[in-house]
């Protein structure tokens, strides 16, 4: 009877599940909404929806039929923790070997093929995590928007908009941030734009998008744009600095990956790599495989197995 194995990255922009035979065949997968939020009233119900939908995809694709399937081993990464969707993973999946983590854990597993190192990840928000030959782990930052998140999308857009509310009142540089953001919010001055954001129409991971018009506007040569982007990759090369120094010494030699939207700016990549590699014992490095694949590599090796994954070319590595 074949075993399958299931790897799932839950964000809050997006869930992706993946499906692998036990040879590694990449043999089903599916991408739907957001699934991180569940404390809210309806929050149980609209993750198992997500989820439930995800699977259901996935697992259509793999040919495995209707209902519940079966897996020798599943990894889920989810934002914003694992505790309170334990319960609920559960219910929605049939594995002999269940792991709820952080989505910072399968990232580190896809982008160092499980190996030791440090990912950086700036999506909406922002994280570091590391884990060295010893099996040690730490963390920097992912403390949420309101305490934490530096030089994620949704703080980069923050910024943004700081600063043109700073031109509003008088007391800022002018920039080019400003007819761009208004103009993406539909917004008549930065004060309508403002309360904009605070309606539930601007979700913080859309809000989070306007970071790419931040880089946009950077990239035609606005200062203002240019010094949020700069900041932000000091701040992201700050996370991976502190998990460096809780896991490996100072003459220690390792790699740091990066993932997430923020840097698909040329600018803040090139600043945040320079500033990673200053040491000179410091590696920045492109990811080798996406945080789903990262959650499969964990479901396969929970079961002491380590295939070279055979990936089809409709699925980003």
């Amino acid at each position: 009877m074949s075993e399958y194995f299931l790897g799932v990255d839950g964000g809050q922009s997006s869930t992706t599940a993946v499906i692998g035979d036990a040879a590694g065949n990449i043999i089903g997968w599916a991408a739907s909404g957001p699934c991180n939020h569940v404390g809210a009233a309806e929050g149980p119900a609209k993750f198992r929806r997500v989820m439930g939908e995800c699977l259901a995809q996935a697992a259509h694709r793999a040919g495995l039929g209707g209902g519940k399937p079966k897996f020798r081993a599943a990894c889920l990464g989810m934002s914003g923790g694992p505790d309170d969707k334990q319960g609920l993973l559960r219910e929605l999946i049939d594995a002999e070997w269940l792991e709820v983590t952080t989505d910072a854990a399968i990232a580190l597993s896809g982008a160092m093929s499980g190996g030791a190192g440090v990912i950086v990840i700036a999506g909406t928000g922002s994280i570091a995590f590391g884990a060295n030959a010893a099996g040690e782990t730490a963390r920097a930052g992912g403390w949420g928007f309101a305490f934490g998140d530096e030089g994620g999308g949704f703080d980069v857009a923050r910024q943004a908009l700081r600063a043109i509310l700073r031109e509003h009142e008088g007391w800022g540089a002018r920039t080019a941030l400003t007819p761009v953001l208004l103009e993406a919010g539909e917004a008549r001055d930065a004060n309508e734009l403002l309360h904009r954001f605070y309606t539930t129409d601007w979700p913080r991971a859309r809000v989070a998008t306007l970071a790419r018009l931040v880089s946009s506007v950077a990239e035609e040569g606005d200062p203002v744009a240019l010094e949020i982007l700069q900041r932000a990759a000091h701040e992201l090369a700050l996370l991976a600095g502190a998990v460096k120094h809780q896991l490996w010494k100072p003459a220690d030699h390792l790699q740091v990956a990066y993932v997430g939207g923020v840097f698909g700016s040329a600018i803040l990549l090139d600043r945040f790599q320079d500033l990673v590699e200053l040491d000179g014992r410091t590696n920045c490095i492109a990811p080798a495989h996406s945080p789903s694949l990262g959650a499969l590599y964990r479901a396969y090796r929970a079961c002491h197995l380590q295939p070279v994954l055979k990936n089809p070319t409709g699925l980003k590595s």
